[in-house]
């Protein structure tokens, strides 16, 4: 792959990442739809548009195991995130997700025997602070229910990232996992409609809703598995921190969103020692 093909992917990828999070704060924000209705539409129109890229670049077969567990780890990360985001702004829900990701792929390796280096430490204990700092009670901290919702949201994305590695059928992989999210999703949607009255169906959110499952999430996605074949596990790792910048400034763009120091010091202290971490990482393995 060319570098200019590899940057396009690249981009467009990181976008589509940021981008999700903008649509479903704008979607949920403006009261458009309710998280359950938002994370049924978003995994549908995900099924749909990844079956018909299967079918038109036949991307071959799912291959036959985890499928069950990783629909489960996708729809648990589709469903806390959409829910998350009903009180959170797109930035720290963005900076929440991405930092819980990484670190539940860390600590991952560390229950597998995997060695940490004293500066790859420090840089966990640096994000670790950051994050402390950023859902520590006070006047600019996120609500800690959708605090929680979001860190969970990004435990089930690192699961599901783990259980997808050395997939030899990513698209058709990730196509029948979307479909199998698809009646789980279904379900929270009936429950919250009926059970707790409280569903909430407008054009507008419907739309953004399928835009962050078609676009958003199922192109996005694929482009990214293709822009992996040529990325190092390290280069990955380090891109995917540039997302909360990202949904941070299409919030502040699009939805007037107020940047606050302790978020800004937050992201400097999460992003940075994350980064530190994932670089001291690759440096112990080649030697």
């Amino acid at each position: 792959m060319s570098r200019s093909r590899l940057a396009l992917l690249t981009a467009l990828s990181l976008l589509a990442f940021a981008a999700n999070s903008l649509l479903c704060r704008l979607a949920l924000g403006r009261q458009s739809i309710d998280a359950a209705s938002f994370t049924s539409v978003r995994v549908l129109a995900g099924a749909l548009t990844l079956f018909v890229l299967q079918r038109f670049f036949a991307a071959g077969r799912p291959s036959p195991r985890s499928g069950w567990r990783a629909a489960a780890l996708l729809f648990a990360y589709a469903a806390c995130f959409s829910f998350a985001y009903g009180s959170l702004t797109t930035g720290t829900g963005a900076l929440l997700l991405f930092g819980s990701v990484q670190t539940t792929m860390l600590l991952t390796a560390l229950a597998t025997g995997e060695r940490l280096t004293p500066v790859a430490w420090l840089g966990l204990a640096v994000a670790a602070v950051g994050l402390s700092a950023l859902v520590f009670p006070g006047l600019s901290a996120p609500d800690p229910l959708g605090a929680v919702l979001m860190l969970l949201a990004g435990a089930a994305w690192g699961g599901y990232t783990l259980a997808g590695r050395g997939s030899q059928a990513p698209v058709a992989d990730t196509a029948r996992n979307f479909l199998l999210a698809t009646p789980l999703a279904l379900v929270v949607s009936l429950v919250s409609a009926f059970g707790f009255r409280s569903a909430v169906l407008t054009r507008t959110g419907v739309i953004l809703a399928a835009i962050s499952g078609a676009i958003t999430s199922g192109v996005g996605y694929s482009l990214w598995y293709a822009a992996l074949r040529t990325l190092s596990s390290v280069q990955a790792a380090v891109l995917q921190l540039c997302v909360p910048v990202l949904a941070a400034v299409l919030g502040i763009v699009f939805l007037s969103e107020v940047l606050s120091l302790r978020l800004v010091l937050a992201s400097c202290m999460i992003l940075g020692g994350v980064a530190l971490v994932i670089v001291q990482r690759a440096v112990a393995a080649r030697r």
